[in-house]
């Protein structure tokens, strides 16, 4: 276990080199504004599910893994090769800390939520005082109002951590995602009188995301696409909760459903009411990748999923 050097220092987010003349030390500013300092670089992590879904196409892999699912019911971690690593906590808010300990990290790394100026995973997992703490130091980078930007980063924490950027299959992935970003352009562009609505289907509700919580939105959105911003973001300023029976306060041409979990299209297909949608009635829904991207290989599949949803819809199926 690598040997914490120097306590968190509060300052801008990013990300800073070595300054000692001890060449092995490790520096690093995370997104709460901590600096974190170690001996020489580390090499054993725990890591959050979407830190592990954005580190280990980047070639570092941690030795364990705690999610808010199982993994194979875990959206970032699907796909990903994960032989050999533990999973050492599948709940949120939960960790198996003698299995954490056994295998001796170095570091922790989560994602930072501004908003809520917590770490990812809950505060019994990564908050001040967990048992977690005790074992390595918690660090990561801020969640931002894009996608792209946090994936990059990603490469610049991978990178001091010694990622090699130039590998191809790194720029493979990269050039993959640019090609779908393009495509997605093109499709939208064609079609500018298109607007598009981002839910999450409830039991009891349908909750309209807030274009300004979702990194991934603000990303479709400045790639052109009009995503409808709900007029009360009510719930922690990421959605705005509207009863089955007034499903159809907002009337866009395309609706995209929250795809984490496929119960929330199962939920939204069961209600009576779903359909007082006209984009709904007509078949236009598509999925949203809600907060889980984190590398360009998922991104890019997502993004062609979208372009197919864009292209088929009617961008004149609601009139002003």
């Amino acid at each position: 276990m690598k040997r914490l050097l120097i306590v968190p220092l509060f300052a801008a987010t990013q990300f800073s080199m070595p300054v000692s003349a001890h060449a092995e030390e490790w520096t690093y500013t995370d997104g709460s504004g901590a600096t974190i300092t170690l001996n020489e670089v580390p090499t054993r992590l725990i890591t959050s599910a979407v830190a592990a879904a954005a580190l280990i196409p980047l070639g570092i892999r941690p030795v364990g893994i705690f999610a808010n699912s199982v993994a194979e019911e875990n959206k970032p971690l699907i796909g990903l090769d994960l032989t050999g690593i533990e999973m050492v906590g599948t709940a949120f808010n939960e960790i198996d800390i003698e299995k954490v300990a056994a295998l001796e990290p170095d570091l922790v790394v989560a994602e930072f939520y501004p908003i809520n100026q917590a770490w990812a995973g809950g505060k019994a997992v990564t908050g001040e005082g967990s048992p977690l703490r005790n074992l390595a130091p918690v660090t990561g980078p801020a969640q931002a109002d894009s996608i792209v930007t946090l994936i990059e980063d990603y490469e610049e924490l991978a990178t001091s951590l010694g990622a090699d950027l130039s590998a191809p299959q790194i720029s493979a992935d990269k050039a993959e995602f640019e090609r779908a970003r393009d495509a997605f352009r093109v499709a939208v562009a064609a079609k500018p009188n298109l607007t598009a609505l981002a839910v999450w289907a409830g039991i009891d509700a349908l909750h309209v995301a807030a274009p300004e919580g979702a990194a991934e939105l603000m990303d479709l959105r400045s790639w052109g696409l009009d995503i409808i911003t709900p007029e009360t973001a009510n719930d922690r300023g990421y959605w705005e909760t509207v009863s089955w029976e007034q499903s159809d306060k907002y009337q866009p041409d395309l609706i995209l459903i929250d795809n984490r979990i496929a119960t929330n299209r199962e939920n939204a297909f069961a209600q009576p009411t779903w359909t007082a949608m006209k984009a709904a009635e007509q078949g236009a829904v598509g999925e949203w990748p809600a907060f889980w991207l984190r590398n360009y290989t998922s991104y890019a599949a997502e993004l062609d999923k979208l372009t197919a949803a864009v292209t088929a819809a009617d961008e004149n199926l609601v009139e002003e």
